[in-house]
């Protein structure tokens, strides 16, 4: 687990002249994409919804800087071979995906497999098909930088999103893999290890923020030390000291206790205690 004990200054050289922003409607994609634009970096925006995408590039046009928009489901076919058509022209020198959510929650035994499917496209399956695709570009520059937005979930077990979890588990250990290959090309790799977060989705599915002890982060916060830990790699924890130390928790080998426990914080977050 990398720590922020020297992060480094977003540098445009290394990272631009433009960037490809999954998930940059709202929340901390399009905080990233705002911080961007301050440092003269263009961005290309993707995300589901095109009414917060194009208010978002908007304000991203407004800061002197270009702006590209595609809405599109990164789980319908042919996704990452839109994408990768919106960027054919542009020198893509930071690729930062932070389109993984939970779309679908229910005890495995009775789930819908075809909803099951849209969590693991959605989270493992587009997130590698896109990484493929700009990853010979970035090794062949020699500079640059990939951001895979990972969840605390991905620590432990969890009932009722035992799919997410695993997904965000996986995410990881490939990005270390993947930390340890570019890096020989001179590509920056990190998986932001992200807890609680005030972005949009969270309030919109009802979480209790406000519970005692809870680490909340805002999305502008975040976004900012997105920036600041290219170079911490392969894996960092944002939200400062209290998450780190519940990640290290979480990866203890008294599994039995740590999930159960975890479960029942999860079920006060849902507000279901």
């Amino acid at each position: 687990m990398s720590t922020p004990v020297n992060p480094k200054p977003f540098d445009p050289a290394t990272y631009g002249p433009w960037a490809l922003v999954v998930g940059g409607s709202e929340g901390v994609g399009a905080e990233i994409a705002l911080l961007l634009a301050e440092a003269g970096v263009s961005s290309v925006l993707i995300a589901r919804k095109s009414g917060p995408l194009e208010e978002t590039a908007g304000a991203v046009r407004a800061k002197g800087v270009e702006c590209r928009t595609l809405s599109v489901d990164l789980t319908d076919p042919g996704a990452t071979e839109g994408i990768a058509a919106t960027c054919a022209d542009l020198d893509i020198g930071l690729v930062i995906l932070n389109a993984g959510a939970n779309t679908y929650g229910a005890e495995f035994a009775r789930s819908d497999m075809e909803q099951v499917n849209k969590v693991i496209d959605l989270n493992i399956t587009s997130p590698m098909e896109i990484i493929r695709n700009f990853a010979p570009g970035l090794c062949e520059r020699g500079r640059g930088g990939v951001v895979v937005m990972g969840s605390m979930a991905g620590y432990l077990g969890h009932a009722d999103m035992s799919i997410y979890s695993a997904a965000k588990a996986f995410s990881r250990v490939f990005v270390e893999g993947l930390w340890l290959e570019m890096r020989e090309h001179g590509v920056d790799v990190v998986e932001v290890i992200l807890g609680v977060t005030r972005t949009p989705a969270m309030v919109r599915a009802g979480l209790d923020m406000d519970l005692p002890g809870m680490t909340v982060s805002e999305p502008a916060d975040v976004a900012r030390e997105v920036l600041e830990s290219l170079t911490l790699g392969p894996v960092h924890v944002v939200g400062g000291e209290q998450n780190q130390k519940q990640v290290a928790w979480s990866s203890g080998t008294d599994r039995g206790r740590i999930v159960a426990g975890a479960a029942k914080r999860m079920k006060a977050l849902r507000g279901d205690a």
